[in-house]
């Protein structure tokens, strides 16, 4: 299996790579490619194979989107159907933007969904990679809008969807420290 992220910001914001970063260490850099990537290459050179071209206009066959408005749920057995798991890198807007919509027009691709909550994209992989090893979607345990303390009276809400594993969040490393240092929001 091999897991797709369409990079679908216009830049390589340091957010997408702690998140990219985080994915590549799930999946492993052999089994990740990052299409559509524009600006910022040389920042993820590192983490899995890099196209420039959108995945849209690349030939992959037995591909699956995962978005969260798909009619059916992802299932271990879907490991047999498809070759490629594809995910948009997306900064995620609250609400969403269904900006994977465009893509899922454009390849006339299967869906499937992991729930009907906004996930990060590490998230995403992170649930897909779970559910295709065996783990079923309501065995999961998620954390949804989490908090993040900043500075003193200062919160930062995260207004997704997160795994918990062994009662920890698995936030991509290195978030909470940026989200900290950053000056404005």
């Amino acid at each position: 299996m091999l897991y797709i992220i369409e990079h679908m910001d216009k830049e390589m914001h340091k957010w997408s790579i702690l998140e990219y970063s985080h994915i590549s260490k799930i999946v492993g850099k052999e089994n990740l490619i990052f299409t559509n990537v524009k600006k910022g290459k040389e920042k993820i050179k590192n983490l899995g194979k890099i196209y420039q071209e959108s995945i849209s206009v690349m030939d992959f066959d037995n591909i699956c989107i995962l978005d969260m408005d798909a009619k059916d749920c992802l299932q271990a057995k879907d490991k047999n159907k498809f070759e490629y798991f594809v995910f948009g890198g997306i900064l995620g807007d609250d609400p969403p933007k269904k900006r994977t919509h465009e893509l899922i027009k454009k390849l006339k691709a299967q869906t499937r969904n992991l729930g009907n909550k906004q996930m990060s994209t590490d998230t995403a992989v992170l649930t897909t990679k779970m559910i295709l090893e065996g783990k079923k979607l309501e065995k999961i345990r998620f954390a949804d809008t989490i908090m993040i303390p900043v500075r003193e009276g200062e919160d930062v809400i995260l207004p997704f969807r997160y795994v918990l594993k062994d009662g920890k969040l698995m936030l991509a490393p290195g978030i909470v420290k940026m989200l900290k240092e950053q000056k404005g929001f």
